[in-house]
């Protein structure tokens, strides 16, 4: 479905502001007075036409976040970006503010099967907020947007191209399927956007997306956006953004310091006694739990609906519109949990969401931190309990080294476990090495490495 708005882009004259300290004299001792807080920034100093502003206004958003103040005026003059921000930082309306106002101050009629603004974003779930916010941000101008993703049929889709669109919104898989068919062209893209770039990777989108790349115009500014910058990320951002502005609004893979983090032991077959203690615990607010398995989510669902809790999965195997109807009752709070997998983990932008449990530890620890960004969204507190049963003490030291604290232990649950006993020591000085526990007692003889020796055992 192609979404249009109305209006033309007046733009706002850009205000250049200087530091300026003035000092009073006062014989015989002259002293400079405190220096004065500064002022917040302003959408309004952010130079946005008054069509955009508007909407803000509509939606009552006056301060921009961090990320969107440093992305703002460096995406207005046309640089390329590199964004370093976690979810939950407002990087969508970083990108899609200043996209809108460039398009509306150029308005050109849209060419069937060629936008001029092409959004890639790892999953349907975030193509679609994306193409939630560019529709509530653009309700005033004269632009047109679609969103396009797998696992729906593509005639909509096809349809929407053919008609000409301002904005594509796509995920990988679908946008190169609809080039391959000759569906959409990307010759006369202007602006292209590579959003959390680094779960594009981890979800093996690598060769999709540097063939997408390969097929956009040479003239474009370029915007790469990430929450952690790994090295494949940084290779992809050599390649795509030429002396980029860079904004890094909080350090790399760290969690948010709003976020109150616990890990609970727990034996494997208690966890769903635990989660159903913790749900009872949180009676406000909604409530994520996170696995690794796409069953798994279905079973609990089941489980829980035994101690009369409503809940939800959602995971690869639901179709896009089970997976909608699913995160709507979430939305609303006809379901107060919602299970998923970690297709979800950055896909889900849900106001309430007051307690994050990681019922499986994640196998990649940057997982974590976007699991985990799922709660104290926008300012508020949230809670994150990470379940760990034995065969999970690894999984556990990954992401401790990754965050580079310790989590606290969430002590007194009806369920606790012991600690297992240590399989391996911090080296020294705390460098985070985990090296083998040597034991005391001397080696056997005969019983070192090579067949023989483990054969004797």
């Amino acid at each position: 479905m192609v979404a249009r708005a109305h209006g033309k882009c007046r733009c706002a004259p850009f205000h250049f502001f200087s530091d300026m300290t003035s000092y009073t004299t006062t014989a015989p001792q002259p002293q400079p007075p405190a220096p004065a807080t500064p002022a917040p920034v302003t959408f309004a100093a952010l130079a946005l036409c008054e069509p955009l502003q508007r909407a803000l206004s509509e939606k009552n958003y006056t301060h921009p976040s961090p990320i969107q103040a440093g992305a703002i005026p460096h995406l207005l003059q046309g640089r390329d970006l590199l964004g370093i921000a976690q979810t939950g930082t407002g990087k969508t309306a970083a990108f899609a503010l200043p996209i809108l106002q460039k398009l509306a101050e150029h308005p050109t009629r849209p060419q069937p099967k060629r936008p001029r603004a092409l959004i890639l974003a790892p999953t349907r779930e975030l193509a679609a907020q994306i193409g939630q916010s560019f529709q509530h941000y653009g309700r005033h101008l004269r632009l047109a947007h679609t969103v396009i993703f797998g696992g729906v049929g593509q005639h909509p889709q096809v349809q929407a191209l053919a008609r000409g669109v301002d904005i594509l919104i796509a995920t990988p898989g679908r946008l190169k399927d609809l080039q391959q068919q000759k569906h959409v062209f990307l010759d006369k893209v202007e602006i292209f956007v590579l959003d959390e770039a680094d779960r594009m990777l981890d979800m093996g989108f690598v060769v999709d997306v540097k063939r997408i790349i390969a097929t956009l115009p040479p003239k474009r500014q370029s915007l790469l956006f990430s929450a952690t910058m790994p090295p494949a990320v940084e290779e992809i951002a050599a390649s795509l953004v030429q002396n980029p502005a860079r904004v890094e609004v909080t350090p790399i893979s760290t969690t948010a310091e709003r976020i109150e983090q616990h890990v609970a032991f727990v034996d494997r077959g208690d966890k769903i006694k635990l989660l159903v203690h913790l749900i009872g615990q949180h009676p406000e607010g909604l409530v994520l739990a996170f696995v690794r398995m796409k069953h798994m989510a279905n079973k609990l669902v089941e489980q829980l609906a035994k101690h009369e809790i409503r809940a939800e999965a959602i995971h690869g195997n639901k179709s896009q519109g089970a997976r909608q109807r699913a995160l709507e009752n979430f939305r609303s709070g006809r379901s107060r949990v919602l299970i998923a997998t970690d297709i979800a983990a950055r896909g889900i932008d849900v106001k309430g969401i007051s307690l994050v449990v990681n019922y499986d530890l994640p196998e990649e620890p940057e997982s974590y931190v976007h699991r985990i960004g799922r709660t104290a969204r926008a300012g508020r507190d949230g809670m994150a309990v990470a379940f760990c049963d034995d065969s999970e003490r690894n999984l556990l030291r990954q992401v401790e080294r990754l965050i580079r604290r310790p989590i606290p232990v969430l002590k007194g649950h009806p369920y606790e476990a012991s600690e297992p006993k240590p399989q391996h020591q911090r080296g020294p000085l705390g460098d985070g090495i985990d090296r083998p526990h040597r034991s005391s007692s001397p080696p056997r003889r005969g019983g070192g490495g090579g067949f023989r020796g483990r054969f004797r055992r």
